[in-house]
This record gives structure tokens, sequence and C-alpha cells, in this order.
């Protein structure tokens, strides 16, 4: 099957480079986003998976002449390396010590006077000048508006367009004209009149809208310019109806049909100054913008003011993460009581099986709309792949005697949510419990971190890593990042990881919402992630300053079966006891009699 699907991958590539041989190119670069910079995509734009056959949301590929080379972090190693196979595509491990980046692999593959191509509108401003600094002592000729994956793909999916819907004051918490003018605030500060975005959820933020363009992220295809006086919305128009335009109008916000964005920019009067985000913006995008328009280059404003929630986000959030305590509590009951039962021996509980259990427990959550992600059920050697999605070809039986991983996440009315448990089924091991132990000992240490106002989270990364890093472990993707509320399940700019990627990084402040979720990944035999969502808070002023510390929104019991208890100290000790009895305080009036008195046992003291 993997030999079936590998020769159909090299073929498209080979079919790539017959297209760029005719157009005398020398590398053509082939991206994961779509033409917002977003993580995730919606069927057209898998451009990436379409030639590759590498479906991970993180990675870019470089054709030449005589190679393919993909990208990805991490977090995709083993899944690439696996999904690869007969493709003669080589994989290069994004972050490891030797490898260069793409910018350095084009500048040693492509000569002077060469020709680099890409589509343009999936291709960010900032990668292409990481691109063109790399040359910067030598002539290269980029070619930027050609798409040739397009050109092969006779089937391609059209751009999807659902229906998009208003996000009430009630849940959002703040009106879109209050939202307007702290983004136009921003501006006036930047020195702009105009401000051009791209990212998907930027705008939803802003207009307090959602939609269903992209699986899992309630977003809509759309851009927005935002003037001093008004702002218009390019979207398709089929996909709002005449109670969401009203509301919209009411905000002085025009709407106009999706493309009309690069006519438009190409209008601008030559005295005005423009905000945009290299991170975000296309390169078709600033091609557009009228030549004697001043750019300036600059985060969007509304990604920081989107990160900080405000009070009824985080009332709400708590209710989402009650919610979806309630659901994965009871998974992990029906887990256990079903272990060694008639149905398990037979092989009828499977990866994709439990994950559509928990999806049903998780529909009986008040304001549930869907997952935030594909559910990550990962038994055994799976649980090894950091972001595992089973398939009817990879799905397995849960395993005996080892861990099921299970990350998964819902997206309701009242927020996002984001849970990692890891579950012991059977009997462990001495290294499984020990390392076990080690993932929550460095997963309460962050949870329970008191830290000054300007701290980032490169500060607070290496208390979630210490105990790994005692037994020399560790893991291969960041420790946490920012959630969004009824957006993105990965939200910047807040995040914790061991080094910053392209700034100094950004600070926590009260009302950000971060994951916390350590792991260790033994190829081969299991995988442990323990992940809860946090929420920034003020815990003190002093002579010394503002102190903060985290509230932790997820309710859902660790598993005491897999802790070494003697190995955690009195603190930790302190600190599982209160979150267990917490936990079953919130949980325990939801609950059947029987979960109940599980609950009671699985969160008693230790």
């Amino acid at each position: 099957m993997v030999e079936k699907a590998g020769n159909k991958n090299r073929q498209r590539v080979d079919s790539i480079r017959q297209l760029m041989k005719e157009r005398g190119i020398d590398a053509y670069i082939i991206r994961s986003d779509d033409f917002h910079g977003s993580e995730y995509v919606g069927d057209y734009f898998k451009c990436r998976r379409y030639v590759t056959g590498f479906d991970g949301s993180a990675g870019s590929v470089v054709i030449t002449a005589d190679e393919a080379v993909l990208w990805t972090d991490g977090r995709y190693f083993l899944q690439a390396e696996e999904q690869l196979k007969g493709t003669g595509i080589e994989l290069y491990r994004q972050g490891v010590a030797g490898v260069p980046d793409i910018p350095a692999y084009l500048s040693e593959h492509v000569g002077y006077g060469g020709f680099i191509a890409y589509d343009g509108r999936t291709v960010s401003v900032g990668f292409r000048d990481m691109i063109m600094a790399a040359f910067k002592d030598r002539h290269v000729n980029i070619i930027d508006d050609i798409d040739l994956v397009g050109m092969i793909w006779d089937d391609r999916p059209a751009m999807s367009a659902e229906k998009l819907w208003l996000l009430p004051e009630k849940y959002s918490g703040m009106k879109t004209a209050d939202k307007l003018a702290a983004v136009r605030l921003a501006m006036k500060e930047a020195g702009a009149d105009v401000h051009l975005i791209a990212s998907l959820d930027d705008i939803a933020w802003i207009y307090n809208i959602r939609g269903g363009d992209i699986s899992y992220n309630p977003v809509a295809l759309a851009y927005t310019v935002i003037y001093e006086d008004k702002a218009v919305l390019y979207i398709n128009r089929n996909i709002v109806d005449t109670e969401v335009a009203a509301v919209l109008a009411d905000d002085n916000v025009e709407l106009r049909d999706y493309d009309q964005v690069y006519s438009d920019l190409k209008e601008l009067h030559d005295d005005s100054v423009i905000l945009v985000d290299k991170a975000t913006i296309n390169v078709a995008l600033i091609s557009a913008i009228n030549k004697n328009t001043h750019i300036v280059y600059h985060d969007n404003p509304s990604k920081l003011l989107k990160a900080v929630k405000n009070p009824t986000e985080t009332d709400n959030e708590r209710k989402a993460h009650l919610f979806d305590g309630i659901a994965l509590t009871k998974l992990i009951y029906w887990l256990k009581k079903n272990y060694g039962s008639d149905e398990f021996d037979r092989g009828e509980i499977t990866e994709m099986s439990v994950a559509e259990k928990l999806l049903d427990y998780r529909k009986k959550g008040e304001g549930f709309i869907e997952e935030s992600f594909a559910p990550i059920i990962a038994s055994g050697a799976h649980g090894a792949i950091v972001h595992y999605e089973a398939t009817e070809e990879t799905d397995i039986p849960l395993c005996r005697d080892n861990f099921v991983l299970m990350d998964t996440g819902g997206q309701y009315l009242y927020g996002t949510t984001d849970v990692t448990r890891t579950v012991a089924l059977g009997e462990l091991t001495y290294e499984q419990k020990l390392n076990y132990t080690a993932v929550l000992r460095g997963h309460l240490a962050l949870g329970a971190a008191k830290f000054k106002a300007g701290t980032t989270g490169v500060n607070l990364d290496h208390l979630a890593r210490a105990p790994l890093h005692r037994l020399g472990l560790d893991y291969n993707h960041g420790t946490g990042h920012g959630v969004g509320y009824l957006l993105n399940v990965h939200e910047g700019p807040n995040a914790i990881r061991p080094r910053e990627k392209n700034s100094s990084g950004t600070a926590f402040v009260p009302g950000m919402i971060t994951s916390n979720e350590p792991g260790v990944y033994i190829a081969g035999e299991y995988g442990i992630r323990t992940e809860n969502m946090i929420l920034c808070r003020k815990a003190m002023e002093t002579d010394m300053g503002e102190f903060y510390d985290f509230e932790t929104l997820t309710l859902v019991p660790y598993d005491v079966s897999a802790i070494l208890t003697e190995k955690l100290n009195e603190d930790e000790r302190c600190l599982l006891n209160d979150y267990h009895r917490r936990v079953y305080l919130m949980l325990s009036p939801y609950l059947e009699d029987d979960e109940r008195e599980w609950l009671r046992k699985a969160t008693a003291p230790v």
C-alpha cells in the first residue's frame, strides 16, 4: 500500500519537474499555507500533501531537477519518514543540527542568475525575504506567480464556501466597534492610516464572525482592509446572509468580493501608509499594493488583543473546560472499565472507536460545536508519533500493558479546549512509570509557576523539562502554545518553548491562555504527554513589582496508577492532591453513580 502511494507521489514530483524544465525553473517551492498563512488549511490548498503524500500540518517542499526535499518539525519526524517511503522525497529534519533550512539549501543548489519559483499567494513576505537574504551577494530570479501544482491537479477540490455566522457578545465579551477602535488606535501609534489583514482568525475575532471553511477552525476565507473611518471585508458574498450583512453594516463594514482585494490595493492613495504583518501577508498581496503607498511592517495589533482574553471569555472558558472534563473523564472511566472485557479481547476497542466514543460524550456538552483538531488517540508505539492521527489503514486495537495517549479538544460556544491524558491499560514497566512521573512532575512545576511581569515562555520552559533532563530525556516540540476563543487551537503570540523563533518573545500578561504539555516519546514503544490549559492571572504586587501565576482550566484526572509516588516530593504531592480534589469537586455532580465512585478513588490523595 505504502509503495503504491509512493509511486503515485513520485510521478507527481516528476510532473512538476517537467513543467519546471519547460519554464527554465531551477527550484520550485511548495508551502503548506493557504492564501492567508493558516496553519491548517482547506482541501483546495493541500498542495504539499497532494504532491508528497505527507499530511502533517507543517512542512515545505523544494523540488529541483534532481532532488526533492521536505522539511518538517519534530512533531512529524516519524510520521513523515513513514509517509515519504517510495516517493523519492528526502526528509530534512527541521531544527536538527547540521540540517540546512530552505534558504540555505536554495543558496547551495541554485546558481548565479538561476530561477526560483512559487505561488506567491501561499508564500509570506517574511519567508520571501529570508530567501532573498540568502542570495544577497548573488543575483537570483524569482517567479512568484506560478501554481505548478494546480496545473497537474485535475480533480482539485473547490474552495470552501460555508455559511458565515455571528458570535453574540455574551460569548465574545466585546463589541466589534470596540475591537475596531482598539485596532485603529494601534494603527495610529504605528503611523498607519490603512491596515491590511489576511489572517483568518484575526478577521473572525475583529468582526465577531465565525465560519466553517477550515476543518476544526471556525473561520471563513476572507481579507479585510481597515481604514480610519470604515472597513472592507473581502469575502464570498454568497456565504453572508442579510442578518450578518446588516450587523456588519452597522459598524460601517462594507462587503466586497473575495478577489477584489487585489484591484483595490492598487487603488490606494499615494500618500497612504498601510500596516501589514510579514508573517501572514502573502507576496501576491504585497505586490498588488500601489507602489507609491508607504508600507509599515508590524505584527497585526489584533494578534495581541485577541490573545488577552476578556473577563467574559475567561468565564466562558471555565464552562467549556468543565463540559470537556466531564466528557473525557467519562471516557477514561469507560476505558478502565472495559480493559480486559470480551470486547477488548476481540480487538473491537480501537483508536478510531475511542475517538468516536469521546466525540459522542462531547456532543452532550452544552454549546459543543465540533472538535478543535483531529483527535490523537495513539496506542502503544503510535504514541511516539507526536501528531499521530489514526486512519482506516493505521487504526489498531488498544494495546495491553501499555499506554494510550489521547490528545483531543473541542470547540464550544464557550471557547476552545485542548487536553492530553496518557492512560495506562494493564501493567506498566518501571521505566514507563518513571517516565510518566517525570512528565507529570514537569507539568505540575510549570502549572504552579509564579513569575514577575515581563517573563516570556522561554524563561519558563525549563520548569517542564527539568525532570526529564535529569533522566537524559527530552521532547522535540514546544511546551506550550496559545489557544484561541472558539478559534484556532494554536494561537500566538504567547508560547512556552526552549528558544524563540524570530523575535525576543512575548511576555505573559493576565488573560492569556496557554497549553502546558511536556512529554516523552520512545520510538517503537510508547509516548507520554500530559496537557492542561493554563490562564495567566495576577498573583500579587509588592515593592518588587507585579507577579503572575497560572490558573489551570482543564479538569481531568491524571492516571495515578502510572505514577511512582515515591518520586514525588512533598510540594508535588500537594499540587497533585489539590488538583485532584478540585477535579472531583467540579465533576462529580455531573457523573453517574459508578463513574463518581471510580473518580473518587482515582482522585484520592497519594
